[in-house]
């Protein structure tokens, strides 16, 4: 094999300004690959980071209520047209050993009991709408740390304390240490110490969201000892919907995934990957054909030299095997100057960019890049490669 690298080697060399150039392509069009990816790559990340630290993987209800009617009676049909029940708050059936089960499964991370309802917070003459939710702490923590948004006072629920969203304590007027009241209808209400003030990000879960201790919360909901979710982390979160059908199955209860709540945002993603994807494979092609075309011409430029070779017993595989290194070369050498000035570009973009999200780099990425150019130069050779390979001895001697 040595001699089909001396000869490739150096026919490179001969045709220096040529080679120069097509590695310098090369190079671009991997630094594209490589910025390209890696950014769109970021943008998804902080975008799923953002929508998911905000909500459960899977959340698990209560199945809707329907209406039942009575079995039409022998030989006839009857015609039913009716409006769909409206829903009314509920707890889960047996809740601690659906709890248990979640715990059980390999998926899942983390599970947590919650009780949540319509309610109103109240401090003087403000009054506002709010969604109650009674949690176990150190449960729903592990799903939504809500204690790292925690823009005044601490995370502290129970004991007369609760947690609310910085809009809402806005438009109620109040800051950490004043009281309010939460009331959930029918003449049920309690009075609370405000212990925290969170900011998630969300306007409408900083606008309405108010934490209270799980009994707390169930004695103002009226549901002693129920709880109306349970919310779910699951280990790989685009694994999230099978998860929630597993569960739907299991349990008999309604599971609902983030990738079916946020169908939208699943699409925008695929969207992303999918233009990632057709970048990637353009920029692959361009490098191809250039390639394929400095190669051809250095068959051109050398056909005397290579029927010289052929004449002296080099064998057709040999002359074929001297254009795929020419093919693997520049695809190598390209690759890694490109994996270089691509890493070189997410780094600017990192340190001098908007700042707006984090773009990593990943090894298996800068790998995959060598990689798809190493190869695209060896296909791209072969065409060239076999034309150098079929040219006649006798006939190439006498090119002009």
């Amino acid at each position: 094999m040595w001699i089909e690298w001396t000869i490739a080697l150096r026919l490179l060399r001969e045709g220096r300004i040529q080679s120069v150039l097509i590695a310098v392509g090369i190079a671009v069009g991997v630094a594209v690959i490589v910025f390209i990816t890696a950014l769109i790559g970021g943008l998804q990340a902080n975008t799923v980071e953002r929508t998911l630290g905000t909500q459960a993987h899977v959340r698990v209800e209560p199945p809707e209520e329907i209406n039942r009617t009575a079995p039409a009676p022998a030989g006839s049909v009857h015609m039913v047209m009716e409006d769909r029940r409206a829903q009314r708050l509920r707890s889960i059936n047996n809740w601690q050993q659906v709890l248990a089960a979640l715990d059980a499964l390999p998926d899942v991370t983390a599970v947590s009991p919650v009780i949540s309802g319509p309610g109103f917070a109240r401090r003087a003459e403000a009054r506002e709408s709010v969604a109650l939710l009674g949690i176990d702490v150190p449960r729903y923590l592990k799903i939504v740390p809500v204690d790292r948004d925690i823009q005044a006072g601490e995370f502290r629920v129970g004991a007369g304390d609760a947690v609310i969203g910085r809009t809402l304590a806005g438009n109620l007027g109040v800051r950490v240490g004043d009281k309010i009241r939460l009331d959930a209808g029918e003449g049920s209400g309690v009075v609370v110490n405000v212990a925290g003030i969170f900011e998630l990000g969300v306007r409408e879960l900083d606008e309405r969201y108010a934490y209270i201790d799980l009994k707390q919360a169930q004695s103002l909901l009226g549901l002693p000892g129920g709880v109306t979710l349970i919310d779910l982390k699951v280990e790989e979160i685009f694994s999230a919907d099978r998860v929630a059908r597993r569960i739907a199955r299991l349990t008999g209860l309604k599971a609902q995934s983030w990738m079916e709540t946020n169908s939208q945002l699943l699409n925008a993603l695929s969207a992303q990957s999918l233009s990632t994807g057709m970048i990637s494979f353009f920029v692959a092609v361009s490098v191809a054909f250039g390639i394929a075309s400095v190669l051809s011409v250095s068959v051109v430029q050398h056909t005397r030299e290579i029927g010289i070779l052929r004449a002296m017993g080099a064998t057709r595989p040999k002359m074929l095997r001297v254009f795929l290194l020419q093919g693997a070369v520049f695809g190598l050498i390209g690759s890694l100057a490109g994996s270089a000035l691509g890493y070189g570009l997410v780094w600017s973009f990192n340190a001098f960019g908007p700042r707006l999200f984090t773009v990593p780099v990943s090894m298996p990425l800068i790998l995959s890049a060598v990689t798809l150019a190493t190869v695209t130069g060896v296909i791209a050779a072969a065409v060239p490669a076999r034309r150098a390979a079929r040219l006649d001895p006798v006939a190439a001697i006498r090119h002009v």
